[in-house]
């Protein structure tokens, strides 16, 4: 096997074994909480949303961090570790306060995995004439098989099974993070100058915007899609169905990705998924049969599958050379800190005052606001290219 196809090999372990312990924790983290450490609804979604908050502020820093240094694959890999090592810090607590502070400290170390990751997977595969979506499909595989794993050995050994199944998958992740694309030995001491840049750049700005309304309701129905499935009708097991078919339904598309966006261009490939994304969201607040949803969950493939690949890429075309990772980390803070942060706390309100299916049609519009934003973007780059 020569170096490429090691390298290769490497991201895509990486990938499938990080987001395998995200798939085998998170999903099943609120059903934890409450059944063994008998929290709340209130402090439960405390929980939940600090991590989105924590990654916000942190995930610029890193990136930063990581353009200043030139070692982000060092850094990826200390980061993984410690979120190995804290996952495991749930088993030894069921007081509140000490379950909130393990959430925040695993939203830190956390935080940096996705965006140091893509950063440096994009970079290869661009220099290596290879698409992304190939590599990052491993992700959704891992996240796909592991709430389905996960699930099914908690039924048999108990819930606290899924700390030892994140810490353990996150360790064999490390030993790929080592192996990731060798990163570059040059030092940027002018960040906070290139932190500037990008904030004065309108398109890039415009395009925080969109990763905001689009990506962030994407984020916040993991925290309430099994409550919508349960209003509709469907029952548990149907949730663990939805999950597996919804998170499954992004490996092939993410597989099509790369010649789709060659074809059509990543403008039009982020309007439309953006546009899918929102159409998804206003069909769930029509109150459709479980049935139905269970069948457009492939949806989520369409758009989540199509968005993430050509969201990156095209973060990484406009981002100037030296600070492209510290614009990773704005664009990832900007849809999975506070994106999913703001659509999972308003989400929550909006169940208490007009019930689940508002939930939707407030995602669905502000979705579809974001891809009117992306018709401004390909109006913008229309008139630069002139």
């Amino acid at each position: 096997m020569n170096q490429h196809k090691k390298t290769m090999f490497s991201m895509k372990s990486f990938y499938f074994f990080s987001f395998f312990a995200l798939g085998g924790l998170f999903p099943l983290l609120s059903v934890y909480l409450q059944n063994e450490a008998g929290l709340s609804g209130a402090q439960i979604g405390t929980i939940m949303s600090v991590g989105p908050i924590v990654m916000l502020l942190s995930q610029p820093v890193w990136g930063m961090l990581s353009d200043y240094t030139g070692k982000p694959r060092v850094l990826l890999t200390v980061a993984v570790v410690i979120t190995a090592c804290t996952g495991l810090l749930y088993l030894f607590t069921y007081e509140y306060i000490w379950l909130f502070l393990i959430a925040a400290l695993l939203a830190l170390f956390q935080s940096p995995l996705v965006p140091l990751s893509d950063s440096m997977a994009m970079n290869y595969v661009y220099k290596h004439k290879e698409h992304y979506g190939n590599v990052r499909l491993w992700g959704a595989a891992g996240f796909a098989v592991a709430v389905w794993v996960a699930g099914n050995i908690s039924d048999l050994a108990g819930l606290h099974v899924i700390f030892y199944i994140f810490a353990a998958s996150m360790i064999l992740s490390s030993v790929f993070s080592m192996r990731m694309p060798r990163e570059s030995a040059e030092v940027n001491p002018g960040i906070k100058n290139g932190l500037g840049t990008l904030i004065k750049m309108p398109r890039f700005m415009i395009f925080l915007t969109v990763t905001f309304l689009v990506f962030g309701p994407i984020m916040a129905n993991n925290f309430y899609f099994g409550l919508f499935i349960q209003f509709a009708g469907g029952s548990l097991a149907g949730v663990g169905l939805a999950f597996l078919l919804a998170a499954g339904s992004e490996v092939p598309f993410m597989r099509w990705a790369g010649s789709w966006i060659e074809r059509a261009g990543v403008l039009k490939i982020l309007f439309i998924a953006s546009l899918i994304s929102g159409l998804r969201w206003l069909f769930y607040a029509a109150g459709p049969s479980p049935v139905f949803i269970y069948v457009t969950t492939v949806i989520q493939g369409f758009s989540i599958g199509l968005f993430i690949p050509a969201a990156l890429q095209y973060v990484i075309k406009i981002a100037p050379g030296e600070i492209k990772a510290t614009a990773v980390s704005l664009y990832s803070a900007a849809g999975n800190g506070l994106g999913a942060w703001f659509f999972t706390f308003s989400a929550g309100l909006l169940i208490d005052w007009f019930g689940i299916l508002s939930v939707y049609l407030f995602y669905g519009v502000l979705t579809l606001a974001g891809a009117v934003l992306m018709l401004v973007i390909i109006r913008q780059e229309k008139q630069v290219s002139l």
